[in-house]
């Protein structure tokens, strides 16, 4: 019953109002996920700096973690930019070195702990409650960029908090997302294959193994759409979701085209959406909306 939504500019050099455009296609698909919200914003990458999202955890102790968290990275590289809201530290720091090993440290300052996002283009910000929530704790209206991805949760089998929210970043590999709606049946043996390989998981959402799945795809050399199409058979279940990379949008729906997914594409813009009157309110009259049929998937590449 979860809610997911892309979009991705064509047209507008990397300052176009993402931030806007998907909480308005959230907004649209508030009914189906009263749980939690979350979006994953991309932004023209800078060589330079690497961009971190971070939950300080639950216990209140948030200025100490992120004084914490500053000492163990200022000797990696410059803090260009360090802020906290409410749970959330957002960190900016000159360095491009490997991610898995800077997450690592970061989380090293207590067990709960968590890096969100990281990236030179990615951003995830995600909260318990309606995508409106999500505007009023951390204006992302105002947030522009090239492309998005969006979820507004409904939970059926695991809790409701931040780190159980979606969009899920692919943990170590920088600037990589996903969200999901739909169930992942064979969860638990893809998970145990992965645990078992040294694959940390951070929830026992199934979503989350797409992320990971997606992320040893790539890493065997394959593309997007190449992972995309191999996850047709490797993952079980009824499912539609989209992923997310510096420069590319897609999707994959399942065999038996079980969860909704409709999308369209004009010279300027991709939509994609759980349903139509999500892409209707951010695009009045767009026209050309098609529902994803069977075994499909698209991938689409900012020019």
């Amino acid at each position: 019953m979860c809610g997911i939504i892309g979009f991705l500019d064509k047209a507008a050099a990397g300052q176009a109002p993402v931030g806007k455009t998907v909480l308005t296609m959230l907004d649209a698909l508030a009914c189906r996920g009263p749980d939690s919200a979350g979006v994953a914003l991309y932004s023209p990458p800078s060589r330079r700096r690497s961009v971190l999202r971070v939950k300080l955890g639950e216990n209140g102790e948030f200025e100490l973690r992120r004084e914490g968290i500053a000492a163990r990275v200022q000797d990696l590289g410059e803090i260009l930019d360090i802020s906290t809201t409410d749970e959330y530290l957002r960190l900016e720091l000159d360095y491009q070195g490997d991610a898995a090993r800077l997450s690592a440290l970061i989380e090293s300052e207590a067990a709960d702990v968590e890096v969100v996002s990281l990236g030179n283009a990615l951003e995830i910000v995600k909260q318990v409650g309606s995508p409106q929530n999500l505007e009023e704790t951390h204006g992302v209206s105002r947030i522009t960029g090239t492309h998005g991805i969006g979820h507004t949760r409904l939970s059926t089998e695991s809790k409701v908090d931040l780190s159980h929210s979606q969009p899920f970043w692919a943990h170590g590999v920088p600037d990589l997302a996903v969200v999901h709606n739909g169930h992942i049946t064979n969860y638990h043996n893809l998970r145990r294959r992965y645990e078992q390989h040294g694959i940390r998981f951070y929830t026992d959402n199934d979503s989350e193994v797409i992320g990971v799945y997606l992320a040893d795809r790539l890493a065997q050399g394959m593309s997007l759409r190449e992972a995309l199409d191999a996850s047709l058979y490797d993952l079980d279940g009824s499912f539609s979701y989209l992923a997310a990379t510096q420069n590319e949008l897609g999707f994959a729906k399942d065999r038996f085209a079980l969860k909704p997914l409709l999308f369209t594409e004009t010279d300027d813009t991709v939509v994609v959406a759980t349903e139509e009157i999500a892409i209707e309110s951010a695009f009045p009259g767009i026209g050309g909306v098609r529902e994803a049929q069977a075994k499909e998937v698209q991938v689409w590449q900012l020019n």
